[in-house]
């Protein structure tokens, strides 16, 4: 299964985290890796390059920090720009059908926080509850997401075991959805 990572990370060379799980993914051959910000640092997005890449891979990983219980606003763009009418939905819009839409995120709350009752209120499976409808919307599948929490408090340990974790849920196969 060829897999695209898109990570948009607005900062990634101070991330801790993020470029930690680049730096891993790096090594795997069948991991391709594809920052958005540093392809569009003026954020103006090449349609027809992305709507490639997306058409030669069968598993898209969208990795971000989870801030604002949202993604960052050039992958919000990226979403709206590429995921046109007539290619991804609507009348001949079948590109991304059958493909499987995942996404990687860490977190600055902690795992708790994330609970109802917990600080967030939410966890993070109904937080990301609008993007497996637009997977639901384009025919792809949401597959349960990856996620990193209270990454302040993340040890070197904790931070090696998430890169060979991270590697094994890209490649692995997903049974279910959130």
């Amino acid at each position: 299964m060829k897999t695209l990572v898109i990570v948009t990370h607005p900062n990634i060379n101070e991330s801790r985290i993020n470029k930690a799980w680049v730096q891993e993914l790096q090594q795997h051959s069948n991991i391709t890796i594809h920052q958005l910000y540093q392809a569009y640092p003026n954020e103006v997005i090449d349609v027809a390059r992305e709507q490639a890449l997306l058409e030669a891979h069968d598993r898209v990983i969208l990795q971000y920090p989870f801030y604002w219980y949202n993604m960052p606003p050039l992958l919000k763009k990226w979403l709206d720009a590429v995921l046109q009418y007539g290619w991804a939905y609507g009348p001949d819009g079948d590109k991304m059908q059958g493909k499987e839409i995942g996404v990687a995120i860490s977190t600055y709350g902690s795992k708790e926080s994330y609970q109802l009752g917990g600080t967030n209120r939410f966890t993070i499976e109904e937080l990301l509850k609008p993007i497996d409808a637009m997977c639901n919307y384009i025919g792809a599948r949401f597959i349960p997401p990856f996620t990193l929490s209270d990454v302040s408090n993340v040890t070197d340990e904790e931070l090696e075991k998430s890169k060979l974790d991270y590697v094994r849920y890209i490649t692995s196969v997903q049974t279910t959805s959130v």
